[in-house]
């Protein structure tokens, strides 16, 4: 299995809740989508191709600043529980970790990490510029994605078109090849029932959202993930205004939303925040959902000030080592033994014990 120490909190920017509205938005992350100048597009390129993109790439990166001291993790040499971790941590897309239905992993499939700062290749471009800060911090995120991909840009040809932009293989990403995402808690949204014409109006607006994990997974425990959905016609500078304006609104939007509530519904939200954590204090066995779920009216009810004696943090920790692959990586079994939802209330309750005890 994969080597925790390799991942560690400061190389997770979303997992130390130090960021702005952090609160609310658990993270910001933005990819710069590169294909090199005069090289077969992914799907049509061979495993040779493939292996001589990755080793180009690399040469280049271990020249910048950025990325001298990166690890580099091939996936295609990587069980299926060690891809899945990575996913989980959004440090790769799920067609990158081979998760989708026919578990293939493209060979040459890698991603070369440093902090907060990554790159992924040979997914659905020869490369993905990624960086992943805590809270919502789209200008710091896209200084150090732009830096590293001015760096690799002095080394590199990528492929270019004066009229249309930087060249990819999907047509949604050519241009600035720009995706830039926040990561969102809106319990208050979900409990007025407005959320549906919050997303409705960010649609109309050239926004979509997503669940937790990205592009066809669902919403669980209230996390949205929203982003821009072309990259065509506008400059970097222009998508990440008109995103961060947007997502300015749904926090004010979350922030009344969480007023009314308290206003209207004192009783019905604290027993609603201290029944799921007596839930998550007491429980033997929790799916994975269900302690999404329960975690939910809990960091409602931190962010609200119901809850004294948890922090962000530790909801995150939470949020992060829940998940299948890191819990089964952690307790040295298979994502799908049938007793994870027993370990996964144990290591719930060891957590939130210590929190208090700590803090007591």
């Amino acid at each position: 299995m994969i080597d925790l120490s390799l991942l560690t909190d400061g190389g997770v920017g979303w997992l130390d809740a130090s960021g702005p509205s952090s609160h609310l938005v658990l993270s910001t992350r933005i990819r710069l989508a590169r294909n090199l100048a005069g090289r077969v597009f992914q799907g049509r390129n061979s495993e040779t191709e493939r292996e001589e993109i990755l080793t180009v790439v690399e040469r280049a990166a271990r020249e910048t600043v950025m990325l001298r001291r990166a690890t580099k993790i091939r996936l295609d040499a990587l069980e299926r529980t060690d891809r899945q971790l990575l996913h989980e941590r959004h440090l790769v897309s799920k067609e990158l970790a081979g998760l989708e239905a026919e578990g293939r992993v493209r060979s040459g499939a890698s991603i070369l990490l440093q902090d907060r700062i990554g790159v992924m290749l040979n997914e659905e471009d020869h490369l993905r510029i990624q960086g992943l800060h805590s809270g919502f911090a789209l200008e710091a995120t896209y200084a150090e994605v732009d830096r590293l991909d001015a760096e690799l840009g002095q080394r590199l040809a990528f492929a270019f078109h004066p009229e249309f932009g930087y060249l990819t293989s999907c047509p949604t990403n050519v241009g600035t090849g720009l995706r830039a995402s926040v990561l969102i808690h809106l319990p208050g949204l979900v409990l007025t029932k407005e959320i549906t014409k919050v997303l409705q109006g960010l649609a109309q607006v050239g926004l979509t959202f997503r669940g937790l994990y990205g592009e066809g997974s669902e919403v669980v425990g209230n996390f949205f993930q929203l982003s821009n959905q072309t990259t065509l016609g506008s400059s970097e500078h222009e998508l990440l205004d008109h995103l961060g304006k947007m997502v300015r609104q749904v926090i004010d939007y979350e922030e009344q939303a969480r007023q009314v509530l308290l206003r209207d519904a004192p009783a019905i939200i604290e027993d609603k925040v201290w029944r799921a954590y007596g839930l998550l204090s007491y429980a033997r066995a929790l799916s994975f959902e269900e302690a999404m779920n329960l975690l939910s009216p809990v960091r409602l009810g931190v962010g609200v000030g119901i809850i004294p004696d948890v922090g962000m943090y530790t909801l995150n920790k939470l949020l992060v080592y829940t998940q299948p692959a890191h819990l089964a990586v952690a307790e040295g079994v298979e994502p799908t033994a049938s007793d994870l939802p027993i370990r996964r209330a144990r290591f719930v309750r060891k957590v939130l014990q210590s929190e208090v005890g700590r803090r007591g």
